[in-house]
């Protein structure tokens, strides 16, 4: 998995990428054939090694939101929000 700056990065001004597709394809190619227990563990690994080297703030979890909220259905959108708010409190 890529780290979560990577996807505030990639993009121009905004910090969302310019292409979301491509990062939906690159997300998709990562986690083919994971179920949600092994994706959400990933993200909490990436998301606490992040924090611990203080490269992950806030606003960068935001921007990931900001990027994966529209491939989501509803109840993965609140899931994601849950996560979103767990990984603050980190």
């Amino acid at each position: 998995m890529k780290d979560f700056n990577s996807y505030s990065k990639e993009g121009g001004n905004s910090g969302i990428p310019d292409d979301v597709a491509d990062v939906a394809k690159q997300m998709a190619n990562v986690f083919e054939g994971k179920g949600e227990a092994d994706i959400l563990r990933a993200i909490y690994r990436e998301a606490e090694r992040g924090r611990k080297a203080g490269t992950l703030s806030d606003s960068d979890l935001d921007q990931f939101y900001a990027v994966v909220y529209p491939m989501l259905d509803a109840a993965k959108r609140k899931k994601l929000e849950q996560v979103i708010r767990k990984l603050k409190k980190m």
